[in-house]
């Protein structure tokens, strides 16, 4: 027996739940669909900036979040390469936190119905079905839907079905963790980040206690044997911290080894998003299966936010009769309301492409500039970049996506 659904959305992650909950603030149910038994909270933390919390305001829980997560008033960028004063830039004017993505993917899930999230619902694969598309999935179930979302990461199969190649290896790596200081940390509030001598790491508090932590590098083929060892991982980052102050140190220092990961960093090439299918039909992806990024900018996760707030709207306006009364319980035509979903996935597609293209593209070169090495660039790098990155970043947060209306 199938199961018919309005909107499926493959992946609890950010961009999933987020999309799953501006629906259901529009009054459109949505089945999300999680291959683990539970919700993954890799990552830790990361930095929102102020276009993430323009859409969580969007979606209802942008004032929850803030109560957990104290506001970073500015950056200080350090050279390891040249002796020279770190220098300082206000983020006055500016919302940035540093958002701990298990209390993100707890508040919007909380916010859901009970039933909308299915666990252990891995898809196996995906036909055409008249106007809707079937899901076969690992336990047997067979599902059909009339708006297909893919939000299922850098491995998607629906981003795969769509046409996309995998992701792309930068040759970069990436080792992220997360240190509790129970009774306070005493570092502020400021986020601290360190580039030189192919290395970019820093670290941020999201709160009196909790501190995110990370480190970029480009890796040898002796460190590949380093990503499932927190052992190692603790101690290779301690290796590449000489010239680093001792506050970076101690947070490295205090982090548990379950609160250690490291992986590595791919991207979409963004002639793929230019010319590839962003949405074909009834389907579409975002976040990670759509613009799969390097950190350097800190936007892979707000990006994924803003994806939600529009992907929602869109849909919303294809399936929502004028006037707000929704289809559901009324003769529809099925080839009029699936002409209404193309265009409506089409409008989400065109908003969101040179927006991806921008910060994938942005991203990529940033980290090649701050990992690559030789005289020169690295002159550059830590006599310039160290003082025009932070005013980049306030730049591409500055995106409004907008609200739920439509």
């Amino acid at each position: 027996m199938e199961i018919v659904e309005d909107v499926v959305i493959v992946g609890a992650g950010i961009a999933g739940l987020t999309t799953s909950l501006g629906l259901h603030r529009l009054g459109i149910r949505s089945l999300v669909l999680e291959s683990s038994d539970e919700l993954r909270i890799t990552g830790f933390a990361f930095t929102t900036w102020s276009n993430a919390w323009k859409a969580l305001d969007a979606v209802g829980i942008g004032d929850s979040l803030r109560r957990q997560h104290y506001l970073t008033p500015s950056i200080l960028v350090a050279s390891t390469f040249l002796d020279q004063p770190a220098s300082e830039i206000s983020y006055k004017g500016h919302e940035i936190r540093c958002l701990q993505r298990r209390l993100l993917l707890e508040t919007l899930a909380k916010e859901l119905p009970s039933d909308t999230i299915r666990f252990s619902s891995k898809v196996v694969s995906i036909e055409e079905s008249g106007f809707f598309k079937r899901l076969h999935l690992s336990d047997g179930t067979i599902l059909k839907t009339k708006v297909l979302i893919g939000c299922d990461g850098v491995n998607s199969v629906v981003a795969k079905w769509l046409g996309f190649g995998k992701p792309v290896f930068t040759g970069r790596s990436a080792i992220r963790g997360s240190a509790n200081f129970k009774g306070g940390h005493g570092f502020g509030l400021k986020f601290r980040q360190f580039i030189g001598k192919g290395l970019r790491s820093g670290f941020l508090p999201c709160n009196d206690e909790n501190v995110y932590w990370f480190l970029t590098w480009t890796p040898s083929t002796k460190d590949e044997e380093l990503e499932d060892d927190p052992v190692k991982l603790k101690q290779f980052v301690m290796s590449k911290l000489q010239d680093i102050p001792n506050e970076m140190k101690s947070v490295v220092g205090k982090t548990e080894l379950d609160a250690i990961a490291s992986s590595p960093l791919r991207y979409r090439r963004p002639w793929e998003l230019l010319w590839g299918s962003i949405s074909k039909g009834n389907v579409c992806v975002a976040g990670d299966a759509l613009h799969p990024m390097t950190p350097d900018l800190g936007q892979g996760g707000c990006a994924a936010l803003e994806d939600g707030v529009v992907l929602a709207r869109c849909i919303a306006e294809a399936l929502l009769k004028p006037g707000g009364e929704e289809n559901k319980g009324k003769i529809v035509d099925e080839e009029e309301e699936y002409k209404r979903i193309e265009m409506g996935l089409k409008n989400y597609a065109q908003e969101r492409r040179w927006r991806s293209i921008d910060l994938v593209s942005t991203a990529f070169m940033v980290g090649y500039i701050q990992q690559n090495s030789g005289k020169i660039i690295d002159f550059l790098r830590d006599k310039f970049l160290s003082r025009f990155l932070p005013g980049m970043l306030l730049r591409k947060a500055s995106f409004d996506c907008g609200t739920l209306k439509y």
